[in-house]
């Protein structure tokens, strides 16, 4: 039997060579390391939990996870450009409220929904509007939109309203079938939808080759004579949307409307931004990413949820741990770039 000599011209070293690259690239790096550890989680799980791997289980994932894969859409565009949105938990409550309000009072759905979707948009303008042209930095302009948005709440109501409007049941309770003993949302396919329309956006369109030169350096996209302020701005309204989105997708979910809905969900969202491989600096992440990441902290909850003996609490936990790793390392691999 013969040794396989490894040259630096052999196949196997020019494999591993860009193997290398892409791993100590700042732009896929994170976003592999991501999918590996999700496919690591789910070895495990397949591992200690008898139906860990059931289709339906993966399923689910979407299921219930699906408003914040629309929420992580929204604050990948704004963390793109190297800003941030701390409202999107605070919109979502409020739109959930708007909701069920509404329709107690007998609005129809067929106008509840655009109405949410604009008042979100126009409440995005705003933030992006105040952030660009008074200079306002982007944790002060949001963390204002999140109080205003959250006080709305209970301004409607301070106390649970339900959703008993049939065309919302109807699509709380609908199950589209992929499979035998498989079946997904209307939800999943909505939040599907909105990943491909934020990918193409983002790869094939002017807007999203400015979104990633802001991010890069805001300095360089405004002397090559791209469109900055108008970007920056839309941004925000594209997150707003989102958020809003979000809340029409969670009262699908809930059925419900409550003001302390949502708390704490904006973390939700820029942790699975960051562990799904976008820089917080700006300049580097894919959506699809984001999906990753929103998968991550989702498979996260159904281990603990199939061990049985771990607290809630322990999500937090471990999004934590991973959050601060993902930050390390994007810290390691942008040092070795410049």
């Amino acid at each position: 039997m013969t040794a396989t000599v490894v040259t630096p011209s052999s196949p196997i070293a020019t494999a591993a060579g860009r193997a290398r690259d892409w791993l100590t690239n700042p732009k896929y790096g994170p976003v592999i390391v991501t999918a590996v550890l999700l496919v690591g989680m789910f070895v495990v799980g397949a591992s200690r939990y008898r139906g860990f791997t059931n289709p339906q289980v993966i399923a689910n994932l979407f299921i219930d996870n699906a408003y914040l894969i629309v929420l992580a859409v929204g604050m990948t565009f704004v963390i793109l450009t190297g800003g941030i949105d701390l409202s999107v938990g605070a919109v979502l409550a409020m739109s959930t409220m708007i909701a069920a309000s509404l329709l107690q009072a007998g609005w129809p759905p067929a106008i509840i929904i655009p109405l949410i979707l604009v008042a979100t948009s126009l409440l995005g303008l705003a933030v992006g509007l105040m952030i660009h042209y008074f200079q306002i930095q982007p944790f002060i302009a949001t963390l204002a939109a999140m109080f205003l948005a959250r006080g709305l709440c209970y301004v409607i109501s301070k106390t649970t309203i339900s959703i008993t409007d049939p065309v919302f049941i109807a699509l709380a309770q609908t199950r589209i079938p992929l499979a035998p003993r498989l079946s997904i949302t209307p939800s999943v396919i909505l939040a599907i939808g909105l990943v491909i329309v934020a990918v193409v956006v983002l790869h094939y369109s002017r807007l999203g080759r400015t979104v990633y030169a802001i991010g890069g350096s805001e300095a360089s996209g405004v002397l090559m004579g791209l469109p900055v302020a108008r970007t920056k701005v839309l941004v925000y309204v594209i997150s707003g949307f989102c958020s809003g989105l979000a809340g029409v997708l969670y009262s699908f979910y809930t059925l419900s409307g409550y003001a302390l809905t949502a708390i704490g969900t904006e973390l939700d969202a820029i942790a699975a931004v960051v562990i799904g491989g976008t820089l917080l600096a700006g300049g580097y992440g894919f959506v699809l990413g984001s999906v990753l990441g929103v998968l991550v902290l989702g498979t996260i909850q159904t281990l603990i949820t199939f061990d049985g003996n771990l607290t809630s609490w322990w999500t937090r936990i471990f999004i934590g741990a991973l959050l601060l790793v993902f930050i390390v390392l994007q810290k390691v691999l942008t040092a070795r770039r410049t």
